[in-house]
């Protein structure tokens, strides 16, 4: 007799492969302790520009460095927006660029889920924005996509603090939910918050980019090559106008992912991201958080009268609710209007942790504020308060919702290492998944 049909429905946040998850497990570790460096930063910067020291705080803020000549003479904040935050980006874009290329999310089926997720919790924090501030004045609705941000390492160090036995998909949900936002929100900033356009530099740019491409495919790894080239496609980036970040997402998608001969070890993708990981968790983001943070409390009026006004309000609801909303809301769009449904063992209650685990949003969101408002100006602290405040509510909410439903999965992840063989994989990962009901 004939072996019964199967059954194609996809499965959302199903299990994925071991590979993945052991991979997975490895940038959540490290993101883990990014994550805590930058909470660590946040709270040093809070502290000295609210301290009786606040005056050297911006005076550090505002130290220039670099040549003039090159109009790279910018301040110490300045560098770490521009200049370290490429870093970050850059690892955003071979992440990316691996999921969809050789990771579990190569299949569209698997994809549609993360990425929709990420459009919805986007499009969502901007309306409620708009709503809150389209009647206000002084440019208030310029800062409509600051709530639109998942910050990677922040939101991965909330699971690491929980000492989460949630199932590894959720972990790549998440993960792959917040590349792609951080994708999302590099375009806009590229299209939205882009003053001034040169278009000299932008088209001199392209050759050292070009010439970095045809070394990463020939599979060079030599920094003594490569990060000339990288530092010189930034630096025309920059002086184009458009915002010097964006050729760290360039330049990561013209690295191959997969090896030119099949074999044991990583694709130079994975290389590249194995060493460049570090130095962006480490380094490059807690010292953007350090000088991005470093908000008055009790200027313009006191924390009462920032609380008040509509761009912190709009932040606040935005990451808050919005967010939240816009991935739920989104996630269930898709299970309504196609044939995926939640894998087995899985609740909506999850997926309502995660959305709101969205909505801590940091890094991006504290970048946009910036280009929006102007480092240092009122709106811009305003907006810097109600990103702080907003991605704290949405980290407690989460960790409540995500607290309840890790008791419910410590029996589950206790069985399954039990049952690992002597391989180190656990036999869950060795059998193929249930895919077929009898007919």
């Amino acid at each position: 007799m004939a072996p019964p049909p199967a059954n194609r429905t996809p499965l959302l946040l199903s299990r994925r492969s071991w590979p993945e998850v052991r991979r997975i497990g490895d940038i959540l570790r490290t993101e883990t302790v990014g994550g805590v460096l930058l909470l660590v930063a946040a709270v040093l910067a809070l502290a000295w520009a609210n301290s009786p020291w606040s005056d050297a705080y911006r005076s550090l803020a505002d130290v220039t460095v670099g040549p003039g000549a090159l109009h790279l003479d910018l301040s110490l904040a300045q560098w770490a927006a521009d200049g370290l935050l490429a870093i970050f980006f850059f690892v955003a874009g071979l992440e990316l660029k691996r999921e969809f290329v050789a990771g579990d999310l190569r299949e569209p089926r698997r994809a549609m889920l993360p990425v929709a997720a990420a459009r919805g919790g986007m499009t969502l924090p901007a309306l409620i924005y708009v709503a809150f501030n389209v009647g206000a004045s002084d440019g208030a609705l310029t800062g409509w996509a600051i709530p639109t941000a998942t910050d990677i390492a922040f939101a991965l160090a909330v699971l690491g603090v929980i000492n989460t036995s949630l199932p590894s998909a959720m972990r790549t949900f998440l993960l792959t939910l917040a590349v792609v936002d951080d994708l999302l929100a590099i375009v806009i900033i590229a299209i939205f918050y882009t003053s001034s356009l040169h278009f000299g530099p932008l088209l001199l740019a392209l050759a050292p980019m070009a010439l970095f491409g045809l070394l990463v495919q020939r599979r060079v790894r030599s920094w003594w090559l490569l990060l000339p080239l990288a530092i010189t496609t930034w630096a025309l980036v920059h002086a184009s106008g458009v915002h010097a970040t964006v050729a760290g997402v360039a330049l990561a998608f013209t690295v191959p992912v997969l090896r030119r001969k099949p074999g044991p070890g990583p694709g130079l993708a994975e290389h590249f991201e194995h060493r460049i990981r570090p130095l962006s968790a480490g380094v490059a983001v807690p010292v953007f958080a350090f000088f991005a943070a470093g908000v008055s409390l009790v200027g313009a009026g006191g924390l009462g009268a920032t609380l008040t006004d509509s761009v912190a309000v709009g932040v606040v609801v935005g990451l808050v609710v919005g967010k939240a909303a816009g991935v739920l809301g989104a996630t269930w769009l898709v299970q309504r209007f196609t044939r995926a449904r939640l894998a087995e063992g899985l609740a909506w209650w999850d997926m309502a942790g995660l959305a709101l685990l969205a909505g801590v949003g940091f890094t991006v969101s504290l970048l946009i504020g910036e280009l929006a408002f102007g480092a240092g100006t009122e709106r811009d602290d305003h907006s810097k308060i109600g990103v702080l405040l907003g991605s704290l509510l949405s980290a407690v909410l989460a960790t409540i919702v995500l607290r309840a439903r890790n008791r419910h999965y410590q029996g589950v992840c206790a069985l399954e290492e039990r049952d690992s063989d002597a391989d180190g994989v656990p036999d869950v990962y060795e059998e193929q998944p249930t895919t077929t009901r009898p007919s």
